[in-house]
């Protein structure tokens, strides 16, 4: 089972007040909700392939209306695909449409029910509701934090980014070719959507593996530093220790000055010393305190030396 799934199975569990389950009921039907208007008067259908959030809509419903409901299912026919389940309303459902806030003046409503989100509680119901119905999350175990909700107009995606961002989750909404989506990336900011809409569960298995993850990468980094700090320091020491070799070769290493020289017997003593080490060695053999920035700029000059004995240059150019 993904990570959505089992997001969406623990907040099916809860148990609201009126007010939240008004406003989730609404997000629910707005999102995947069909009014269908005939002779016979107006009629509603709440489809989903998901049988737990149908279970979810009924559940709401019988809290808040004495009603009849028609369950149906029909079978998806075309690439293989589950069955759509169908929650129907028949009657009183002029009644239902107005206190959800679907239809405001037989028109259909344009964004959010704003009378139904005048509390925090009930503004977290409509984003739980909103992604009971087309949202999902990715598995914080893969390489991208991403968290989406789906709907068909831009006035509602507008709305609920504005919802989101009251809890300072910074939301996004993008232009999609079906429709538009509310969208949100940080990992700590899918971490508070979680916790806004009561996925407590799903919340700390979310935290527990970001966590895990994030140490792990600040390892991995941390080690990779290491290495490329030792692979540096390696050939720094090598390139060094040839130049070194190269000034003993041809001109001898006595004709540097005292304070080059000392540094070459020791780069040429302890091969595999970093800076740091070298200036705690160079103490214990000249009883002289050296920095890291002095041994480097010795080394500089040693180098500079062999370049020009490189590029034939007369000893009296050196300029030691």
């Amino acid at each position: 089972m993904s990570f959505a799934s089992e997001t969406k199975n623990e907040l099916i569990t809860l148990v609201v007040s009126d007010c939240c389950a008004k406003a989730e009921l609404s997000a629910l039907t707005r999102m995947n909700g069909i009014i269908n208007i005939s002779s016979e008067g107006l009629r509603i259908e709440f489809q989903t392939q998901n049988p737990a959030i149908a279970r979810r809509f009924v559940k709401l419903i019988r809290q808040l209306y004495d009603v009849d409901i028609d369950l149906l299912t029909r079978k998806q026919m075309h690439l293989n695909k589950g069955n759509i389940y169908i929650v129907r309303i028949s009657k009183y459902t002029d009644m239902i449409i107005s206190d959800l806030e679907l239809m405001v003046d037989n028109c259909f409503l344009v964004g959010t029910p704003k009378n139904l989100l005048l509390q925090k509680c009930c503004n977290r119901a409509y984003l739980r509701g909103a992604f009971l119905a087309s949202g999902s999350v990715n598995n914080p175990v893969r390489s991208s934090y991403h968290l989406e909700i789906f709907m068909l107009d831009e006035e509602l995606a507008l709305d609920i980014k504005k919802i989101a961002n009251l809890y300072d989750l910074n939301a996004r909404t993008i232009k999609r070719k079906k429709g538009f989506i509310v969208y949100i990336k940080e990992s700590e900011k899918i971490a508070d959507f979680l916790r806004v809409i009561n996925a407590t569960n799903a919340l700390l298995d979310f935290e527990d593996i970001r966590i895990y993850r994030d140490l792990n990468n600040s390892v991995n980094r941390i080690r990779n530093c290491e290495v490329a700090n030792l692979n540096k320091s390696w050939d720094a020491s090598n390139n060094q220790i040839d130049n070194i070799n190269l000034i003993t070769e041809t001109v001898g290493i006595d004709i540097l000055p005292d304070k080059l020289l000392d540094v070459a017997k020791l780069r040429i003593k302890y091969h595999d010393a970093t800076l740091t080490e070298l200036s705690d060695l160079y103490y214990e053999e000249y009883r002289k305190i050296i920095s890291k920035s002095g041994l480097n700029h010795r080394f500089r000059k040693i180098n500079l030396i062999a370049e020009k004995i490189r590029n034939s240059e007369k000893l009296v150019d050196l300029d030691l």
